[in-house]
């Protein structure tokens, strides 16, 4: 940076914003020491072999590989002395070994360990190949190379690694060109808003090194446990035609330091989650209200307009149950005040009717003297609880309000006293939080780091710099507002969604995948992102419902949003109005239909939320994940599956009458129109202006609520020998009722159509409506 760049800033902004604004980026733009001359390593030969729990220890001639078998089926392959703890993405003690697995002798010279789903093969110069228990080759995993710094210091690292052909990636956490991922590289670190979803960047405000790969061989999911700054440029393979050969797919992960090591699952897609959610832990249920149609009316909002949009909702008929009305940060500030001058009576009033207020949390805090959270911050410890600098001083970026100092929440001191401020919001009437800019991002400098790479960080007592802490800052920061508010509210699920985060985010709550423009690009990506995630392990996640000149495009877009696990709209100074009445006259009644099935459905949601904590299956599954040998279905982004019942297959492209559909396998229904598809293969169906395409599997039980609001089983006939079925939770409220699951069956004797719970038809104790008959 040059004296240039500083006067471009101060112009940008204005004087003394700008001179904020100048320094913070001086300060960012520091480098961290150079490395210095480095030397490589590689393993070297096979120096011998020692036994342990659930596999052992691989010795080579400059490294060592251990290799443990977890009782729940994952695999742990650490390097150099590597541990499954310390961990961020694991919620508490690292899981038992399994004993049946044992470290033994392999006919090519090397060693393996046998597991019950997956063969673990280390050859003599240190690759790996992770094999089904038939012998086909999963992955490959080349010798890694480590190149250290002579002088001392955190080593970089590569890994690469050879998958079959066919083989499909997906992940590593939310990306905007997915959810399948084509060739390229995919940086390793979450970024702000200036990296916004459809706009031709890769949008990272959530990056996991995660990867989940789909073949003809099977399915498994590599997560390689580094938080630090890194890629992972990927490769899909080729197939030969005729003689020629195969070339295989290739991942490389490149990291800057810290511990080379990852976790295996392998199995179906489902029994692939259900590991990766029992290793870093079952995703929160959110409170029923938050999994219908919510409002968020950024920028400077106020009481009468939030009471103008909910009179709005009600007055065409609308549901609601939720409003973000645009405050953000504790002990409000005076302009608040004005705007809000009765906020705890509006909160109370809208609960009554049915609606939460949710409010805005950013981690910047503003450095004044005098603030009360910056003066009771400061107090922390022994140093404060806000994020130094390597000579001890505190670091300075830009906020929302000007200058700004940030909490270190790898600090579990600073996240207790962190999470004892929302007691401010919940006596304000607030049901719940939306953490933004917790990447985190720097106000004045749109997408770039608030703090630079040689801040230092507690990192839970070990101490490190910001390369390490940035991916898992977001994360940190929801743990400490998900068990603050669960220590604030112990009777309450906690309802907490964050803008960035990392593995394991799904113990605290939702992601709102990001500022999405506006345009169909925007539309595409949104899907991208929450079926991403999904298969990274976090369930309840969604974009904000964009905003367009576009009727057809607005309504499009409510249409794929109401079918995803958060639905959010959102106003703002730079969306402009974006309430449904405010987008043409044909935009409020489609809105009105879409709504009103979100709400039909609501039961079925409750479920699904339920499921993905018992088994970690998320809600919003790709089309192939029943089906993952179907190479047609690999291919397909544009639909995606809702549990097992629901096919939705928005429109995406504009001018769109009726769209193609790949179907899996089975008798699919049209839920309009009554049409009758078999899968699998390719089929047209309708898609006007006015509703999305949905299907449903033939045999689905699917828990609805009825006009008067009751609950009932939307049963779908099945086909004569196939049978299917469903799954209901029932409602309990909010608070946390043990979770009860009922299965039910049906099939198909004699014409008619026989439901059953648990075996039994007399069991079924709920009114029943048949559909496809």
């Amino acid at each position: 940076m040059d004296g240039r760049d500083l006067v471009r800033s101060v112009k940008s902004v204005g004087s003394m914003r700008g001179l904020r604004t100048a320094r913070s980026v001086w300060r960012r733009a520091r480098a961290l020491p150079a490395r210095g001359p480095e030397r490589a390593r590689v393993p070297g030969d096979l120096a011998g072999a020692e036994p342990g729990p659930g596999g052992g220890v691989v010795r080579f001639a400059r490294s060592e590989l251990r290799v443990r078998v977890a009782a729940g089926g994952a695999v742990f392959l650490g390097w150099d002395g590597a541990e499954p703890l310390p961990s961020y993405a694991l919620p508490g003690d690292a899981p038992d070994a399994d004993p049946r697995a044992v470290l033994e002798p392999d006919k090519d010279g090397g060693w393996q360990v046998v597991s019950e789903r997956l063969t673990v093969v280390v050859s003599r110069l240190g690759a790996v190949e992770l094999r089904t228990p038939g012998g086909v080759v999963l992955r490959r995993q080349l010798p890694p190379r480590w190149w250290e710094p002579v002088a001392g210091g955190p080593g970089r690292w590569v890994q690469r690694s050879e998958v079959p052909a066919d083989a499909r990636f997906f992940g590593p956490g939310g990306r905007a060109p997915g959810p399948r991922l084509r060739d390229g590289v995919y940086a390793l670190w979450n970024s702000g808003p200036g990296c916004r979803p459809g706009s031709g960047d890769d949008a990272r405000y959530l990056t996991m090194p995660v990867q989940m790969v789909v073949s003809d061989a099977g399915t498994h999911l590599v997560f390689h446990d580094n938080s630090w700054t890194g890629r992972v440029e990927l490769r899909e393979g080729t197939e030969g035609a005729g003689s020629g050969h195969d070339r295989p797919g290739a991942s490389e992960m490149r990291v800057e330091g810290g511990p080379l090591r990852c976790w295996v699952a392998v199995g179906t897609p489902a029994r692939v989650l259900q590991a990766w959610s029992a290793l870093t832990g079952a995703p929160a249920v959110p409170p029923s209200w938050a999994l219908g149609p919510q409002h968020a009316r950024c920028g400077s909002g106020s009481e009468q307009e939030v009471r103008q949009v909910v009179a709005g909702y009600r007055e065409r008929g609308l549901p609601l149950s939720a409003l973000h009305p645009g405050i953000d940060g504790f002990e409000a500030r005076q302009e608040d005040r004005e705007r809000f001058p009765g906020l705890p009576g509006l909160a109370k009033e809208l609960r009554e009717d049915g609606m939460r207020l949710v409010s805005l949390v950013d981690p910047a805090v503003a450095a004044a003297p005098g603030d009360a959270v910056f003066e009771a911050g400061a107090a922390v410890g022994a140093s404060g609880a806000f994020v130094r600098d390597a000579r001890g001083r505190t670091v300075r970026g830009e906020g929302r309000t000007g200058e700004c100092v940030y909490p270190d929440f790898t600090d579990p001191q600073v996240r207790a006293w962190w999470g004892g401020l929302y007691e401010e919001r919940l006596a304000q009437g607030f049901s719940g939080v939306w953490h933004d800019m917790d990447e985190p991002a720097s106000f004045a400098a749109s997408g770039e780091a608030a703090l630079p790479r040689s801040a230092r960080h507690s990192l839970e007592g070990r101490g490190g710099d910001h390369r390490e802490a940035h991916n898992v800052y977001g994360l940190m920061m929801a743990r400490a507002g998900y068990e603050g508010l669960l220590r604030l509210r112990p009777e309450e699920r906690p309802f907490l969604v964050s803008g960035s985060g990392w593995a394991g985010t799904q113990r605290y709550g939702g992601i709102r995948s990001g500022d999405v423009p506006p345009g169909w690009p925007g539309l595409r990506a949104s899907l991208a992102l929450v079926v991403g995630l999904g298969l990274c392990g976090v369930p309840y996640a969604g974009p904000d419902v964009g905003g367009s000149p576009s009727p057809e495009l607005r309504l499009r877009w409510f249409q794929l949003g109401a079918y995803l696990p958060l639905f959010r709209t959102r106003a703002g100074i730079d969306a402009g109005r974006r309430e449904p009445w405010e987008c043409g006259a044909q935009v409020p009644a489609g809105v009105r239909e879409v709504l009103v099935e979100r709400e039909r459905l609501r039961p079925y949601w409750v479920t699904l939320a339920h499921l993905a904590r018992l088994s970690g299956a998320p809600m919003v599954r790709p089309l192939w994940w029943a089906a993952p040998g179907d190479r047609a279905l690999r291919e397909c982004e544009d639909a995606f599956l809702l549990g097992d019942a629901l096919l939705v297959a928005p429109v995406l492209e504009p001018g769109v009458g009726e769209r193609p559909v790949r179907l899996p396998p089975g008798r699919w229904y049209d839920t309009v129109s009554g049409a009758v598809y078999e899968g699998p293969g390719q089929v047209v169906v309708e898609a006007p202006l006015s509703r999305v395409p949905v299907l449903a599997r033939a045999g689905s039980v699917i828990p609805v609520r009825r006009a008067d609001g009751g609950l009932e089983l939307e049963v779908w006939a099945p086909v004569e020998g196939a049978g299917g079925g469903g799954w209901l939770v029932r409602d309990r409220g909010d608070g946390w009722a043990p979770t009860v699951v009922e299965r039910y069956t049906t099939r198909l004797v004699g014409g008619r159509v026989v439901v059953e719970r648990d075996g039994e038809e007399s069991l079924v104790d709920v009114p029943l409506r048949m559909r496809g008959v």
